[in-house]
């Protein structure tokens, strides 16, 4: 056994102070809340999707694909002419969600003639091919206050805001922005033809 030095030190060893254990658990289950917060409100805002039916996105989006759905993008904001949206028409929780540009906004007069689609009697930017059917259209149509004109890129070959049936979009019945499509398998897979 050694024997302890007999003298003057100076050196006094540092306490190790430890939180209590009750604290240490707390701590974890308030971090532990605050990430399922976070997550939740992503997967919430940012996690839903749906899969396009129909072409008439084509050749941004293909039947199949599958979208993000940004549901935050219109909380603070409205859709601009441009935006691609998805909603439910007349807020129908039954149908299947519908995949659209925006082209016409509240106030503004769309009129679908001679195969054209024009907006305030100017032709649109965004949609540039022939329009065979009308529809509603064919007679100018003032949007009201909330209201979305919703059409697809290749407008024949799929439904929107010309047929009775949808008409013009409520703000309240668009679920959010489309912004992120993920590859069908096939485009993964290197399989299209």
């Amino acid at each position: 056994m050694k024997k302890k030095r007999a003298g003057l030190s100076f050196y006094e060893p540092e306490k190790k102070k430890r939180k209590p254990f009750l604290s240490e658990i707390l701590t974890c289950l308030i971090l532990m809340v605050i990430a399922s917060f976070m997550a939740l409100v992503c997967v919430y805002f940012f996690g839903t999707r749906c899969r396009i039916v129909g072409s008439s996105m084509e050749p941004g989006l293909s039947n199949g694909q599958e979208v993000l759905i940004n549901k935050f993008a219109y909380v603070l904001f409205v859709p601009k002419k441009g935006d691609v949206v998805v909603f439910l028409p007349h807020g129908n929780e039954h149908s299947h969600y519908y995949v659209k540009r925006v082209v016409a906004s509240p106030g503004d007069k769309v009129q679908i003639k001679d195969g054209k689609l024009y907006v305030n009697e100017k032709p649109s930017e965004w949609i540039t091919e022939t329009i065979t059917d009308p529809g509603i259209a064919e007679e100018v149509i003032t949007l009201q206050n909330g209201q979305f004109f919703c059409i697809g890129d290749k407008p024949d070959d799929g439904e929107d805001s010309r047929q009775a049936n949808i008409g013009p979009v409520d703000k309240k019945d668009i679920i959010g922005k489309a912004w992120w499509h993920m590859a069908r398998e096939e485009e993964k897979m290197g399989v299209i033809h």
